[in-house]
């Protein structure tokens, strides 16, 4: 992976400072003849940590402790506040950098594609979290939390993290760093059931086990399952055998409890639905959501092996004054590179970009994380994916791919020239000084400033 260190060093552009953007500039940095600029939109680095991760699970968030300890490198440097393609150019960046490699994840949402999903009330999961969590982009979005049954599409972990945010108390959360604006619209919610909607059998439930249990231990909300539901079907307890997968079958276990359970006394309920799909949204006569129709499905093989949820013909109604869809996220085409419509990420080879035409690498151009493979895995799934990138660029440097870049002064005076507001990384340490200030004052591990001339506006004043 490693060559002879050059007398002047590779110059490397990072855009998207998540997980994926991280974990690429520490291996990256590996190498003694590699600088690394990480290029974000926003001020505040760290992507879906920050403005993913939920606020009552916190311990995640310490991995951005080794994102710190990247940073500290003196061959690292940091442009918040700058996006690509509006303030700098793909180009530009191609000019200065001797690579450049993009790890700007899936910013939107798949849709259902079923009639009435546009109707008011009904949101996609990615805005609601990152409204709770303080994304500048989402501080404005308003979310109706009169209604009193909330319906989730999908069983995947971002839906267990919205079912588990609506079923909190405002107490509960008043200890974390949910977003100030969240905590007190979510004081007034009335909300008292959530319905999680599954297409396919508790065995096939995206969830993790830890967040499926977690969801059994809410001090608030008692758990709800329909015990024809959880019971597995004869294809699935067939594949569950034949795999001796321990973990699905720990999954199955934890939901058949839950169906054991007796009724709590708690002052609201989480139902988990499988084998149903919405097939309509409704509409309550006024342009707004009053329920959800589903179709009961059956599981029968599919071609490549997994089984596939099939509808049975009979149908239900849901009522529900809200609805939340998490269906899968999606990539976003960047400016200036190939992109896989289909698949929602960007044409590669191991992390090379190739053009979709002739399959050739596109030399100097790079992508990891979600832009890369599709949105899939965990936040620690994105560390060997990364890995595989940055050997790549290593193994391209080594063979004399590079060695053109701009130097580091000329960089840094046509970035603050193209953006005079960019956020070096110092000034993002003391942002986040100053949260952590604000949150040990009221109890929490941080207070966010979200809107983006707020932060602005913290630096010029500490100056």
């Amino acid at each position: 992976m490693s060559a002879a260190p050059t007398s002047s060093p590779f110059r490397v552009a990072v855009v998207g400072a998540g997980p994926a953007g991280f974990y690429l500039v520490e291996r990256l940095l590996a190498r003694a003849d590699v600088e690394v600029d990480l290029f974000d939109r926003l001020p505040a680095p760290y992507g879906l940590v920050r403005y993913g991760v939920a606020p009552d699970h916190e311990k995640i968030r310490n991995v951005t402790r080794v994102f710190d300890r990247t940073a500290a490198n003196p061959r690292f440097r940091f442009f918040g506040n700058v996006e690509i393609g509006r303030h700098v150019a793909l180009a530009a960046l191609r000019r200065w950098y001797d690579q450049v490699a993009l790890t700007t994840g899936a910013q939107t949402d798949r849709r259902m594609g079923i009639p009435g999903e546009d109707l008011a009330g009904s949101h996609t999961a990615t805005e609601f979290v990152a409204w709770y969590n303080g994304h500048p982009d989402y501080r404005d979005r308003v979310f109706d939390l009169s209604a009193e049954r909330v319906a989730v599409v999908g069983v995947g972990n971002v839906a267990v993290d919205v079912a588990r945010i609506l079923c909190r108390t405002p107490e509960e959360l008043a200890t974390t760093d949910i977003a100030d604006h969240a905590l007190a619209a979510l004081r007034g919610s009335r909300v008292r059931e959530v319905v999680m909607l599954g297409r396919r059998g508790p065995a096939q439930a995206a969830f993790t086990n830890a967040e499926v249990k977690e969801l059994g231990e809410l001090p608030a909300a008692a758990v709800r399952v329909v015990p024809g539901e959880v019971a597995l079907d004869p294809l699935s307890r067939a594949a569950l055998d034949a795999e001796d997968d321990s973990a699905t079958r720990k999954k199955v276990e934890i939901l058949e409890g839950f169906a054991r359970r007796p009724p709590a006394a708690k002052t609201r309920t989480l139902t988990i639905r499988f084998l149903v799909s919405p097939v309509a949204v409704l509409d309550d006569g006024s342009g707004r959501v009053r329920a959800v129709r589903v179709a009961r499905n059956r599981l029968e093989p599919a071609a490549d092996g997994s089984l596939r949820a099939v509808p049975t013909g009979d149908e239900e109604e849901i009522s529900a004054g809200l609805v939340f869809r998490s269906v899968g996220y999606r990539g976003v085409a960047v400016a200036g590179l190939p992109f896989d419509e289909r698949s929602g990420t960007v044409p590669n080879r191991g992390g090379r970009v190739v053009d979709p035409g002739t399959g050739a690498p596109i030399v100097g151009l790079f992508v990891a994380g979600w832009i890369k493979r599709g949105p899939s895995g965990v936040i620690g799934t994105n560390k060997p994916d990364a890995g595989e990138t940055a050997d790549a660029m290593l193994a391209d440097l080594g063979a004399g791919a590079g060695g053109g870049a701009a130097g580091a002064a000329h960089v840094l005076e046509r970035v603050r020239t193209a953006r005079p507001a960019c956020v070096t990384w110092a000034d993002w340490q003391r942002l986040q000084a100053l949260e952590t200030e604000r949150g040990r004052a009221a109890g929490r591990p941080r207070v966010k400033i979200v809107p983006v001339a707020e932060m602005l506006a913290a630096l010029a004043s500490d100056r």
